[in-house]
C-alpha cells in the first residue's frame, strides 16, 4: 500500500515532458575553472584593452590584472586560503574591482559589505561570516566603526603606499593554493525572518556557469553599467559578465546611480541591468525630456516586471532587447530568463522564460510531486548553480537544498524558492508570488519578520508586524503595525512622535530599504479564527502614521507647489513645510 500523496496522477507524456523536455538545457562549460580564470583568459587575448572606465580614469586589462595580483600575492601572504571568507567594504572605484579579483585570485570568498548601511548591521554581518581579513576605504572603515575591525587585519585599498606595491604581478597559481571550481566565490547576505540575516554560500562553478552562458546570451563585449549595490547579486552579471567576454565595465559614481545610467544609455551602450522600478524611473526621464536611448540589451531583474514598463521602454527605444531574468540568491543571479518580444502584449503579465543552461526548474506541490502542466506550483531549482548553503545555517540548509529526485544525476540537489509559478502554454513560466511573507522592494529581497524581531527590541514595543502594501502605482512600500507595552508614558506614545522614535531606531539597525514608512499603532494585532494574522483587517495608514514634523503649512508658491508634488507622490493628505521627504515614505527612486 501506498499513501495517495505518492501516487504519480500525471500521465507518462506528461510528466516527461515537464520534467525533461522544458529542462533539456545541457550545455558545455568550463566546469573545472574558477571565475578570474575566464578573466585572466581575457587579460591574455587583449591585455592593452579597456577593462573598466571610472569617470575620467580607464584602465586596461594588463594594469587592473598586475594590480589585483600584487594585493592577491599579499592576502596569500596574510593567511587567506580557499572557502575562507573575506569581508570587502568600499565604494564603487576600481579600487573595489581590485580587491574583488584579488580576494578570489587568493582563494577566498568575498563577503560583500555596503558601507551604506547603518554600523549595528554591517557588525552583524561581520559577527556571522567571521572574516579574519577585511579590504577597505576610508568611505567603509568609517561605515564599520573602529570597534568592529579591532579584532581584523584591515588592508586599506586607497593605502598611498601600499604593502603589496612590490609583490609579484603573475597570476597566483590556483593549483598551489589547493583552489578548485567548488570552493566558494562570495557569500551574500539576505533578510532572515528571525531576525537574523543569512549568508548565502555560492561556488566559483555556479558563477562561472552563470557568466558563460551571459557571456553567450547577452555578448557583453563592449560596454556594461554598473550601478548596483556590491551586496546585491545583480553586481556579479553587470561587473564580471564583460570582463570574461573582453568588454570593459563602467563604474557609475556612489550616490550618483540614476543620473549615471541616464547618462550612458544615450550613447551607445551594450549592457544596463537594472531593477523594474529603476527601469521606469529612467523611461519616464527619458520619456520626459523626449532623449533617446541606445541600449543594446536591458536586463530587468530583482522583483516582478510589470508590462506597463515594457511598453514605455517598447515606445522608448522599440529596437532594445529586454530581457526579463529571474532568480535568488541562491541560484546565482539568474536561472531563469524571457526574451520579451516586440509584439508585446501589455495586457498580459510578463513571463520568467524559461532555465538558463545546466539549470532545472520544477513546479511542485507540497508533497514534492510536479504539478499538472499550467496548475500552480512552488519553484524549485537544481543544476549547477544551486548554492552551497547558508554560512553557519545547517538546519535552514537542510530545510531549503534538498535531493534533487528528478535529475538522475548523483548527489544532485535542488533549492526550494517559497515562489509560486506555472507553466503558459507556450512553455515559459510565470512568477505568481510568494508562499511566504517575503517581499521585494527596489530589488531587494525582505523578510518582514526581521523587521518586526528589530521593533520588538524598541521599549515601547510589545507586538509588531510587517507587511507590504502596494500604491496607486504599484510601489511597493513597508508599514508598520505595532502595539505599545503598558507602560508609563506609553500612553503619549503616539501618531507621528511615535513614528519617529521607530524610524530612529530601525534606521540604527538595518538599511534603508528595510525601514518601514509608515508606523500604524493599534491596539492588538487582528488574528483569524486560526489565530494567524488577519492581513484584511489591518488599516491603511493615516497621516500620523508617518514620522512628520509638527505641520505648518506651506507658504508662497513654490513651497505650495512642491508639497502638493509630495503628497501627490507618498499618498499622504497634506504636507507641511517642516516635513521631511523620506521620513514620509519616500526613496531616492521616487525622489527622482
Amino acid at each position: 500500500d501506498r499513501p495517495v500523496r505518492e501516487l504519480d496522477i500525471l500521465p507518462a507524456e506528461e510528466r516527461s515532458y515537464l520534467l525533461e523536455e522544458l529542462n533539456r538545457t545541457e550545455a558545455d562549460y568550463p566546469s573545472d575553472l574558477c571565475v578570474h580564470e575566464l578573466f585572466e583568459a581575457q587579460v591574455r587575448r587583449a591585455p592593452d584593452a579597456v577593462a573598466l572606465v571610472f569617470e575620467e580614469q580607464s584602465i586596461s586589462y594588463g594594469a587592473l590584472n598586475a594590480d589585483a595580483n600584487r594585493l592577491a600575492h599579499h592576502l596569500i601572504e596574510l593567511g587567506v586560503r580557499p572557502d575562507q571568507p573575506v569581508a570587502i567594504c568600499v565604494e564603487r572605484s576600481p579600487a573595489m574591482v581590485v580587491g574583488l579579483l584579488a580576494i578570489l585570485k587568493a582563494g577566498g570568498a568575498y563577503v560583500p559589505l555596503d558601507p551604506a548601511y547603518p554600523s549595528e548591521r554591517l557588525r552583524q554581518l561581520l559577527d556571522d561570516a567571521g572574516p579574519r581579513r577585511l579590504l577597505c576605504d576610508a568611505t567603509g572603515r568609517a561605515a564599520l566603526g573602529a570597534e568592529a575591525i579591532a579584532d581584523l587585519s584591515v588592508v586599506d585599498l586607497n593605502a598611498a603606499t601600499p604593502a603589496w606595491a612590490d609583490q609579484s604581478a603573475d597570476d597566483p597559481d590556483p593549483h598551489a593554493l589547493g583552489l578548485t571550481a567548488r570552493h566558494l566565490a562570495y557569500v551574500i547576505y539576505t533578510s532572515g525572518s528571525t531576525g537574523t540575516p543569512k549568508g548565502v554560500m555560492v561556488e566559483h562553478r555556479g558563477m562561472t556557469n552563470y557568466l558563460s552562458w551571459a557571456r553567450e546570451s547577452y555578448a557583453p563585449t563592449s560596454s556594461s553599467v554598473v550601478s548596483s549595490s556590491l551586496a546585491f547579486d545583480a553586481t556579479v552579471n553587470s561587473l564580471f559578465a564583460p570582463l570574461v567576454a573582453g568588454g570593459h565595465a563602467l563604474l557609475t559614481k556612489e550616490g550618483d546611480e540614476v543620473e549615471g545610467i541616464r547618462s550612458r544609455v544615450g550613447i551607445p551602450c551594450g549592457l544596463v541591468n537594472v531593477t523594474p522600478i529603476l527601469l521606469d524611473v529612467l523611461g519616464q526621464q527619458l520619456q520626459s525630456a523626449g532623449d533617446a536611448s541606445q541600449v543594446e540589451v536591458l536586463v530587468i531583474g530583482g522583483e516582478a516586471l510589470s508590462s506597463s514598463t515594457v511598453e514605455l521602454w517598447r515606445h522608448i527605444q522599440p529596437a532594445a532587447r529586454m530581457v526579463n531574468e529571474y532568480g535568488p540568491t541562491e541560484a546565482v543571479v539568474g536561472c531563469a530568463f524571457h526574451d520579451i518580444p516586440a509584439d508585446f502584449s501589455a495586457s498580459t503579465n510578463v513571463p520568467i522564460g524559461r532555465p538558463i543552461a545546466n539549470t532545472r526548474i520544477y513546479l511542485l506541490d507540497g508533497h514534492g510531486q510536479p504539478v499538472p502542466f499550467g496548475a500552480v506550483g512552488e519553484l524549485y531549482i537544481g543544476g549547477a548553480g544551486v548554492a552551497r548553503g547558508y554560512l553557519n545555517r545547517p538546519d535552514l540548509t537542510a530545510e531549503r537544498f534538498l535531493a534533487d529526485p528528478f535529475s538522475g544525476k548523483a548527489g544532485a540537489r535542488m533549492y526550494r524558492s517559497g515562489d509560486l509559478a506555472r507553466y503558459l502554454p507556450d512553455g515559459n513560466l510565470e512568477f505568481l508570488g510568494r508562499n511566504d511573507d517575503q517581499v521585494k522592494i527596489r530589488g531587494f529581497r525582505i523578510e518582514p519578520g526581521e523587521i518586526a524581531a528589530r521593533l520588538l527590541e524598541h521599549e515601547l514595543v510589545g507586538d509588531a508586524a510587517v507587511v507590504a502594501h502596494a500604491d496607486a502605482a504599484g510601489d511597493k512600500r513597508l508599514v508598520a503595525y505595532v502595539v505599545v507595552k503598558m507602560t508609563d508614558g506609553s500612553a503619549e506614545a503616539d501618531g507621528a512622535g511615535l513614528a519617529a522614535s521607530l524610524r530612529a531606531h530601525l534606521g540604527g539597525l538595518l538599511p534603508d530599504y528595510m525601514v518601514p514608512s509608515a508606523f500604524v499603532r493599534l491596539e492588538a494585532l487582528p488574528l483569524t479564527v486560526n489565530g494567524k494574522l488577519d492581513r484584511k483587517a489591518l488599516p491603511v495608514p493615516d497621516d500620523d502614521a508617518y514620522a512628520r514634523r509638527a505641520y505648518e503649512a506651506p507658504q508662497g508658491e513654490i513651497e505650495t507647489l512642491l508639497a502638493g508634488i509630495w503628497a501627490e507622490l507618498l499618498g499622504v493628505e497634506r504636507v507641511g513645510r517642516h516635513d521631511n521627504f523620506f521620513e514620509l515614505g519616500g526613496h531616492s527612486l521616487l525622489a527622482v
